[in-house]
């Protein structure tokens, strides 16, 4: 089965009816991944119930890598690609790095992609997640440990976290009914609800970040342009500078700080 005969171009007709946007993209994965007709069928209508692409074809495209996806896992964004982004301009050779929230293992193996000898951790609360990054990064030689934020950490990495990167949950617990199904009826609650005002988990992070934090080692935090403001306030009850980085391209934000001393306490910066 090959683009541009009539079964294809049925595929691309029933996604789009379905209000896929990429319908055509979409229906060019399908097929690829499938051994055979039957399981293109199969695809195709668990597409149209609103399951995500990623966890159909099992793999999601992320700063150039193939990252596995699982069932009942939060699926990597591009826009989280700015997280990368902004850690890689940070790091050094051989920097200890802690992906916390890590869902699939994403932005811990996109920065060991990158940089050279990294010494990798990952956390996170759901155990299909945790399964699902053991599978990306332990052949990497990163540990992915299960908890809640930093609770699973060993303590022999207090004082040491060269880059402690992300991805929490932000969205305010309100808005989680107005987004697209594929994400509300598909992934977790808990990596989506930041609590009334979505900053809830972004704050326990950042109180407690400093503890962790090398000498200028840095934290990165994804948020949205809207709740940029909120994720600054954040940073600097935790005792950490703030400052946010926007990348237009992918449509991402993140918030980059690091432990200040009291006479500092209070500093924000921004940058659009």
């Amino acid at each position: 089965m090959a683009p541009g005969n009539l079964a294809y171009d049925q595929i691309v007709a029933a996604l789009r009816g379905a209000g896929c946007v990429f319908a055509e993209d979409e229906a060019t994965l399908i097929v690829q991944a499938a051994e055979g007709p039957d399981q293109v069928a199969s695809m195709v209508r668990q597409r149209i119930e609103g399951r995500p692409l990623e966890v159909i074809v099992g793999w999601a495209e992320f700063c150039g890598l193939r990252v596995a996806v699982e069932p009942g896992v939060f699926v990597p964004r591009r826009r989280t690609e700015v997280v990368v982004r902004e850690a890689v301009a940070r790091a050094r050779a051989g920097a200890v790095v802690v992906d916390l929230c890590c869902g699939t293992g994403a932005v811990g193996a996109a920065i060991h992609a990158v940089v050279e000898a990294v010494e990798l951790y990952a956390v996170d609360i759901e155990p299909a997640a945790v399964a699902c990054a053991r599978r990306t990064l332990e052949p990497l030689g990163g540990r992915v440990l299960e908890g809640d934020l930093f609770a699973p950490l060993p303590a022999t990495l207090v004082g040491r976290v060269d880059l402690l990167v992300v991805n929490a949950p932000y969205v305010p617990t309100d808005a989680i009914a107005l987004m697209p199904p594929e994400a509300r009826e598909h992934e977790p609650r808990v990596t989506l609800d930041g609590g009334a005002d979505g900053v809830e988990v972004q704050r326990r992070v950042a109180a407690g970040a400093g503890r962790w934090l090398a000498p200028g080692g840095h934290l990165l935090i994804e948020t949205s342009r809207g709740q940029a403001g909120r994720t600054v306030e954040a940073f600097v009850a935790g005792g950490l500078s703030a400052q946010v980085q926007r990348a237009e391209d992918v449509d991402g934000t993140v918030v980059v700080g690091s432990a200040i001393g009291p006479a500092r306490r209070g500093g924000a910066v921004t940058s659009d």
